[in-house]
């Protein structure tokens, strides 16, 4: 069993890997932008975190409609390979080539009209934080910043959609040399527009919100001009918009709304908990981003763990292997838990060694309150991993509904209200909401595998070869 485990890692970890650390990569230019909003203050670093809170919001929306690319890309790309093998004659190959070129042209089309109406939400959430019970200062700084991020929305969202493209044909290995490079070019433009050096004005919090805006945008012409440059993408990827097919965006968008959703009802609940850590002041707040970062970064490995099972798991249902199916659940649990277990161990050994680098700046009551949270956040990932896994494997059968339910239950019928009672009721504060998103985090894992084992029975029922008399 040992080896076999072994075995389904290493397969699981040739495709894996490349999207951890691509993950790990792009969480950095986040990561970037909260340790330069330290920097300027706790109150900066209150009013970006809730405006990253928002862009993120609707950024995972806009992802998650595209989620479900990489598994019909992967799916198709798997069909025309056992039709090759099978020697079904080039003219069943090429049908299926002709699949893959048109889920590509038609995720573009819905990464566009995304990433507009993303824009215009974004802005008009922004203006309604006033009436939420927000500090005025933040409020005011949360919205200039808001404004310079939406622009980046589309590019963020056509990256998306190219990667799932890369991902799907797997061959994801140029997203982590240009996520990478971002990385730098995040890091000198933050420092270049906070502070306007060579000759620009200083824009202080605004120009981390531009910064961000443009490597979305150089990022994803790095992307697209690799991918055209590599002989096994070159062949299926456009960007002309105009002759998508509308019944492959209709399928798109209807495998891809209850993803958004699901991402939607992760993202809203912790960006609800985000205004409740609001409430109890500017150095909650911060403390709040602080950690939640945190948990951000470690998730990028979760995120890439869940992305390859899913993909794998498309391949291997189209291929009708159903063990492999489902034995690739274990191994992606078993690695993130190994993972979650050493990264734990560092939060609660060296805590403000680990906050230093957003809170050092900061007062000493938020750096206190994170201490606290770290705490909590040391057991909390390992389901925050769990259930991600789990839509991830959801996704792998087509089946993107179940997630949503699911999470709707878990979230905000479990997890939303433990973190209330918690932090007003029983006087907890911010330490409270943690505790209850640990308890809806826990209940949506719960849930999620059980239903992915559930529905792969069903599955390998309905797809069963019959025997041969």
């Amino acid at each position: 069993m040992l080896t076999t485990l072994l075995r389904d890692s290493r397969a699981l970890g040739v495709l894996a890997v490349p999207l951890i650390l691509t993950q790990l990569a792009q969480v950095a230019l986040t990561t970037t932008d909260t340790v330069m909003m330290g920097l300027l203050g706790t109150t900066e670093l209150a009013a970006g975190g809730l405006a990253i809170v928002i862009f993120n919001q609707i950024r995972t929306m806009g992802v998650g409609l595209l989620t479900s690319v990489g598994n019909q890309i992967a799916a198709a790309a798997a069909r025309a390979e056992r039709k090759t093998e099978e020697g079904d004659g080039s003219a069943a190959g090429e049908q299926a080539h002709d699949e893959v070129r048109s889920i590509a042209r038609a995720s573009m089309a819905v990464a566009t009209l995304a990433g507009l109406a993303g824009a215009v939400l974004m802005i008009l959430i922004g203006q309604a934080l006033t009436w939420l019970g927000q500090d005025a200062d933040v409020v005011d700084l949360t919205q200039t910043m808001l404004f310079a991020l939406a622009p980046g929305l589309l590019p963020c969202l056509w990256f998306q959609a190219v990667r799932q493209f890369t991902v799907g044909m797997r061959r994801p290995q140029a997203l982590l040399q240009i996520t990478i490079a971002s990385i730098a070019v995040n890091a000198g433009l933050n420092w270049i527009l906070i502070h306007g050096t060579f000759g620009l004005p200083r824009l202080g919090l605004t120009g981390v919100g531009i910064a961000t805006s443009s490597v979305y945008l150089l990022s994803f012409l790095a992307l697209y001009f690799s991918a055209r440059k590599d002989k096994e993408l070159a062949p299926f990827l456009t960007l002309d918009i105009t002759t998508a097919d509308a019944a492959t965006v209709r399928r798109l968008v209807g495998l891809g709304i209850p993803i958004a959703s699901t991402y939607g009802s992760e993202a809203g609940f912790f960006s609800i908990t985000a205004l409740m850590a609001g409430s109890f002041g500017p150095d909650a707040l911060a403390a709040h981003t602080a950690v939640n970062q945190l948990v951000y970064i470690a998730f990028q490995v979760a995120v890439g763990l869940s992305h390859a099972a899913s993909i794998n798991v498309s391949r291997e249902l189209a291929l009708g292997n159903h063990d492999d199916a489902r034995r690739l659940k274990n191994t992606a649990l078993a690695c993130a838990a190994a993972v979650m277990a050493v990264v734990g161990l560092l939060y609660l050994t060296i805590p403000k060694l680990i906050l230093a680098p957003f809170l050092d700046s900061g007062s000493d009551q938020a750096l206190a309150i994170a201490t606290h949270l770290l705490i909590v956040t040391a057991f909390l990932q390992f389901f925050d991993c769990a259930q991600n896994i789990g839509v991830g494997l959801l996704r792998g059968l087509d089946d993107t509904k179940s997630g949503f339910r699911i999470t709707l239950i878990g979230y905000w019928a479990v997890g939303l209200p433990a973190s209330w009672l918690l932090a007003y009721a029983l006087n907890l504060d911010t330490l409270g909401i943690w505790l209850g998103l640990l308890t809806g985090l826990a209940a949506t894992a719960a849930l999620l595998l059980r239903r992915y084992s559930r529905s792969l029975s069903e599955h390998a029922r309905t797809h069963a070869t019959p025997a041969v008399a």
